[in-house]
């Protein structure tokens, strides 16, 4: 370890530069530090529960955080990783990562805390005890009962029903049974001993309510609270700071989620809110009737809540700094108080304040973004305030890593700043948010470090603590260092990364039974002189030569691909690689992503370097396809892989002349939901099929198409959505039309190929078609309902056909699934010989 002290005194200009290059926190206005104040005189506290991002009445969260000052706290028992995503590629976890991040740009403008439990989002699910099968119901209810010990609300309130309810959701009514149940087994030391050994301790809340629409009477047992308002620190009504919220969901919701008066949330309105009671004690008037909300609540406080009423009757919005010498005074009341979670939360909550009113600001920049274990990484500090109260900054430190001490006076004429280099330990972990460290199961994810459990995102790789001394009093700030992204614009997050990042050629590999196919792992140095072996590692029977290939990379940034020779087994096979880099004898196998949209931080993944591969008999008609992309999926590269060359074409390509060219069209995912266009073009793709081409669209939301023209002939997907998909993947399917080409040329369909499907077999299936025109391929149903007969429908136009279906070939052709390869190579082979 190397520490440097450089003078505590810099000039002006190159403090006033860091700082506005690293988004210095601008300090709380007079208004904020008021409501804090008051804030802080308040231990209520209610935890809203909820299954999916999106679920949460935003409405309520900003009246009971800003309007009523209660900790608020939002648990969505998923990510919503197996959702759709209107604005991008990513699905799975890719999209529970910026779904993530999107509540916590919500949690931002109301002001409540954000949680998860581990269960992952599996899709839509018709059934709660299919739910529950697929989370490992102990489990999630584990978690949620160690969220309700962290966070220890006094009132729960879930957004739905804990009882099953025709055509919802099924994660929507399981996530209110576990609220239900972890109510009470959260108070009962024997459930989950192993949190209580952790040191949580067991909590009854007072009550629990499903919270419901606007308007309207209460439900038995329940109450009606009226929630309109305004925030007093941003003049926002509380269904404005909803709207506001609302339109961080744009994965949910489109690139048009705006940020206005509407999308206050599911149930939240400007007028009133029902509450059921569900458990615990009754409530007249008020979530929060009966309910001590005062210090008074813990041993000693009451002496604290006069302290608190006087410094908020004393505040003076023109000069904050006046109430500190109250406010230190308050401090030492409050540090003599036991250890207790909400107390502790308190005192956090003070020391905000005590910065706040000094105008107390701290800026840390790192010389980069990204940093490899083993290499030095260089942070300049800088520490300013606004009042005329002493202050001395007495050291910055990073734990054993690296300190610098100062010992100089902060004022607001002359800032202090420095600088520490340090190397970073070879054993820090590479950046992963820490609920995909761990291969997950099907249901939930696995996380070793118990402590991130319930948590929003991974902690930062480093933190930095400020010590100041303030009238005798240290306060400990602590700080994240941030850098320059790539093109040298905002600050982002640190990321501790792999030496070198591995990338197999494409996603998905397709082999026949016994073939020999090269492939090709990208090597991508993040250091000078990056030398090492590349293997890829095999499931039993796939044989890959040679062992292993030398690498060496001279500098940073520079790639190299390696090729391998795979022979597949001799029988039909599914599996996945894995690429593994050793370098200095420390096994890597990192591959670099990013989840990067313009409303959310850019997000670093580095997943295992994993490609899906499958052996299996295919054959494919015709070798050129023109690929018209939707809102984003990867078939037309998994296309690829079966032989056929793709072009990606424009809405203006779709002309008789330009398509003429191809054996077949394939329209991506929602394309009649995202492109602007396509409707005026589709003239020029129904006349090139009836002409002789093929198209074959895939699926389309029933809610915001951009025209309902879905085919050269009337087809519908209006209707409820719940009851036109099968969310089941292991459905049994069966065939309408044995004879239809699209079931037996080039591959003859067999039982087999409708087994490993991922996550459901389709969804927005056509609700009503031209029958005389389209014909029904599958039939196919969620057990109990009748079957659903327009998976797929094709329709002969002219010489040529039109397919439209909603199988989820978008999952299922990344996922390798032999027999969605087989059909989709059938469907755009038709009418070809």
């Amino acid at each position: 370890m190397r520490c440097v002290t450089i003078a505590s005194r810099v000039a002006v200009f190159a403090f006033a530069a860091a700082a506005a290059f690293a988004g210095d926190t601008v300090p709380a206005s007079p208004a904020a530090i008021q409501q804090e104040l008051h804030g802080f005189g308040n231990l209520g506290s209610v935890l809203h529960v909820a299954a999916h991002p999106d679920d949460e009445n935003r409405t309520l969260l900003a009246y009971l955080s800003r309007g009523r000052l209660y900790r608020t706290g939002y648990l969505s028992v998923t990510r919503g990783d197996g959702g759709q995503n209107e604005i991008g590629p990513e699905f799975g976890e890719k999209l529970g990562i910026a779904r993530t991040q999107e509540l916590l740009g919500g949690r931002r403008f109301d002001g409540a805390t954000q949680f998860f439990t581990r269960a992952v989002d599996f899709g839509y699910s018709k059934s709660v005890d299919e739910s529950l099968a697929f989370w490992d119901k102990p489990v999630v209810l584990g978690d949620v009962v160690r969220v309700i010990r962290q966070f220890r609300p006094d009132v729960i309130v879930t957004r739905f029903a804990p009882v099953p309810q025709r055509g919802n959701h099924g994660h929507h009514n399981a996530s209110a049974l576990l609220a239900l149940e972890a109510f009470q087994l959260a108070a009962d030391p024997n459930a989950y001993p192993e949190q209580i050994a952790e040191g949580l301790k067991p909590w009854q809340a007072v009550r629990i309510v499903q919270g419901g629409g606007a308007g309207g009477g209460a439900g038995t047992g329940g109450l009606s609270v009226q929630i309109s308002g305004t925030d007093p620190v941003t003049g926002d009504t509380f269904q404005q700071i909803a709207g506001k919220s609302s339109s961080q969901h744009k994965t949910q919701f489109g690139l048009g989620a705006g940020g206005g008066g509407g999308g206050g949330g599911r149930g939240g309105g400007t007028g009133s809110e029902n509450f059921t009671l569900l458990a615990g004690a009754s409530a007249t008037g008020d979530l929060m009737a009966e309910i001590d909300t005062t210090w008074n609540r813990v041993s000693g406080g009451a002496e604290i809540g006069r302290q608190v009423t006087a410094i908020v009757a004393q505040f003076k919005t023109e000069d904050p700094a006046a109430s500190l010498p109250a406010l230190l005074a308050l401090r030492k009341s409050v540090a003599a108080l036991p250890s207790d979670p909400v107390v502790d939360g308190k005192r956090a909550q003070l020391d905000r304040i005590v910065q706040a009113c000094l105008g107390l600001t701290t800026t840390t920049l790192a010389d980069a973004y990204e940093v490899v274990p083993g290499d030095e990484l260089k942070l300049t500090f800088s520490a300013g305030q606004r009042s005329r109260v002493p202050v001395k900054l007495i050291e910055v430190r990073m734990g054993k890593l690296a300190s610098a001490k100062p010992g100089a006076a902060v004022t607001p004429e002359q800032p202090t700043a420095g600088a520490v280099t340090f190397t970073v330990p070879k054993n820090t972990p590479v950046t992963q948010p820490y609920w995909l460290r761990e291969e997950p199961t099907a249901g939930m994810f696995r996380v070793a470090e118990t402590k991130l459990i319930g948590t929003a995102e991974n902690p930062p790789p480093f933190v930095i603590d400020y010590v100041f001394e303030v009238d005798g009093q240290t306060l400990v700030v602590a700080d994240e260092p941030l850098a320059p992204d790539s093109a040298g614009k905002s600050p982002r997050r640190l990321a501790v990364i792999s030496p070198v990042a591995l990338r197999f050629g494409s996603i998905v590999a397709l082999f026949t039974p016994g073939a020999k196919k090269e492939i090709e792992v990208e090597v991508t140095a993040a250091r000078t002189a990056s030398a090492g072996t590349l293997r890829v590692e095999a499931p039993s029977g796939w044989t890959i030569t040679p062992a292993t290939r030398p690498f060496k990379l001279a500098q940073r940034g520079e790639k190299t691909r390696l090729s391998f020779t795979v022979t597949a087994p001799a029988q039909t096979a599914t599996g996945s690689f894995r690429a593994v880099a050793e370098v200095d004898g420390t096994r890597f196998s990192a591959q670099r992503d990013e989840v990067r949209y313009d409303h959310i931080a850019p997000q670093v993944l580095q997943p295992p370097a994993r490609m899906k591969v499958a052996a299996f008999d295919y054959q494919i008609r015709g070798r050129n396809l023109g690929y018209l992309p939707g809102a984003g999926d990867s078939v037309a590269e998994c296309l690829q892989q079966l032989g056929y060359a793709v072009t990606l074409l424009q809405g203006p390509d779709l002309t008789p002349e330009n398509l003429k060219k191809f054996d077949a069209v394939v329209v991506g995912v929602r394309a009649f939901n995202e492109r602007t266009d396509f409707k005026d073009n589709l003239p020029g793709l129904f006349a090139y099929v009836e002409a002789g081409g093929t198209v074959v669209a895939q699926y389309n939301r029933p809610n915001g198409l951009i025209t309902q023209q879905l085919g050269p002939y009337a087809l519908s997907i209006a209707g409820a959505a719940p009851a036109l998909r099968v969310t089941d993947e292991t459905a049994a399917v069966s065939l309408l039309d044995a004879a239809n080409p699209a079931v037996n040329a080039p591959n003859k369909l067999i039982d087999s190929d409708w087994a490993g499907w991922v996550q459901e077999r389709g969804a927005y299936y056509p609700s009503t078609w031209d029958q005389n025109a389209y014909q029904s391929l599958l039939a196919m149903s969620d057990p109990g309902e009748a079957p659903l007969k327009s998976s797929v429908l094709i329709a002969k136009h002219g010489k040529g056909h039109y397919v439209y279906t909603g199988l989820a070939f978008f999952r299922q052709l990344p996922a390798g699934v032999p027999g969605a390869y087989r059909l989709f190579a059938n469907l755009v082979s038709l009418g070809k010989e």
